[in-house]
């Protein structure tokens, strides 16, 4: 009898499970139809966790929560997406964050017009061009600067912003707001931003400020880009060694004490639907030991222009960049804190 129950209990599960399963197909055949030919679209499903259908050809599933198992109904994760997950073309689950904005504020999710592929093609021809010239300068440059201005760079940053401002004016138009916030350029600084997009690089060297970026490693390996990085100071960054982290937090700390400005995105990689993710405290570690101001930097735009993951488009439209006041104390988690609120805030005012 004891055997009996127990198959007739696993026999109602799996028909509940069965009746939730087909339930949620209802539920989502209407929204499918709607996306058909969407390169990208978000579809809640349960609390903020969401299925992103994209035309793109993923196998399997990408799980971007370590806790996204626990965080998801039961019944629904068993039974769509290990049953089922094969029978779609494409899926990738996605745990959404938290951050500014509701889904609906996320970047445009529609098809790529060519207009986009075209510029993106134009885009990436008007950089190589620039190379042709500025580039060699720095390289030619590069023996002078090491030995006269090796923190600071300044002939270099200044041949970066002409390179970006070239590569970026025919398809894009910036606004700069609260220039007048910005330190002294002989004030050592920690400048952090939200990050949204490959362009956020090319839009902040058009400031003109000798600050040195911190990048993953392999963005070095990117022809001329990369290799521009490196002539600039970039700060490499192993995002999951220990060891890379401490190296690189002590040579920033170097840096500004000996005059140099230092820049971080401090969400650690960029945003995928624009919303502002956690913030980590490196940046703000840094600030309060050496007594530089912070100064947060709001990006909007990017995003839109040239969505992560799709370096290869530059979309129609315009990128705002919003300098707050520098924040200066010793506590990190009040700097960290407020940062992020000021960046926040210009977030949601704009959208």
């Amino acid at each position: 009898p004891a055997k009996e129950k127990k198959q007739e209990k696993e026999e109602e599960e799996e028909e509940e499970e069965e009746a939730s399963y087909r339930g949620l197909l209802e539920w989502l055949r209407p929204k499918l139809s709607r996306v058909k030919n969407s390169l990208y679209r978000v579809v809640e499903i349960h609390q903020g966790d969401c299925i992103l259908f994209s035309s793109r050809k993923y196998r399997g599933i990408t799980d971007h929560s370590s806790n996204l198992r626990k965080e998801l109904d039961r019944t629904y994760y068993k039974s769509f997406f290990h049953k089922q997950i094969m029978s779609f073309r494409s899926v990738v689950v996605r745990f959404e964050l938290a951050g500014v904005g509701a889904a609906d504020d996320a970047f445009p999710l529609s098809e790529v017009p060519l207009s986009s592929r075209v510029r993106g093609i134009g885009f990436y021809a008007v950089t190589a061009f620039a190379a042709i010239i500025l580039f060699v300068l720095m390289v030619v440059a590069h023996p002078f600067v090491l030995l006269l201005d090796r923190h600071r760079r300044k002939v270099q940053h200044f041949v970066a912003k002409i390179w970006a401002t070239i590569t970026i004016s025919p398809f894009f138009r910036v606004e700069f707001e609260g220039l007048e916030n910005l330190p002294a350029p002989d004030t050592p600084a920690v400048y952090v931003s939200n990050h949204q997009s490959f362009l956020d690089i090319y839009t902040l060297l058009t400031l003109g400020i000798t600050f040195k970026f911190i990048s993953k490693t392999s963005i070095f390996l990117y022809p001329v880009i990369g290799w521009a990085m490196f002539l600039l100071g970039t700060i490499p960054l192993k995002r999951m060694d220990s060891r890379s982290q401490l190296e690189c937090l002590k040579r920033c700390m170097d840096l500004v004490n000996k005059g140099a400005s230092v820049f971080f995105f401090p969400e650690g990689t960029r945003s995928k639907d624009g919303k502002l993710g956690v913030f980590k405290k490196g940046a703000f570690s840094i600030a309060s030991k050496t007594g530089a101001p912070v100064v947060p930097i709001t990006l909007i735009g990017t995003g839109k222009i040239m969505p992560p993951g799709l370096e290869g488009i530059v979309n129609s439209g315009s990128v705002k960049v919003i300098i707050h006041k520098p924040i200066e104390g010793d506590n990190p988690e009040i700097l960290c804190d407020e940062a992020r609120r000021r960046i926040a805030d210009a977030l949601v005012m704009q959208s």
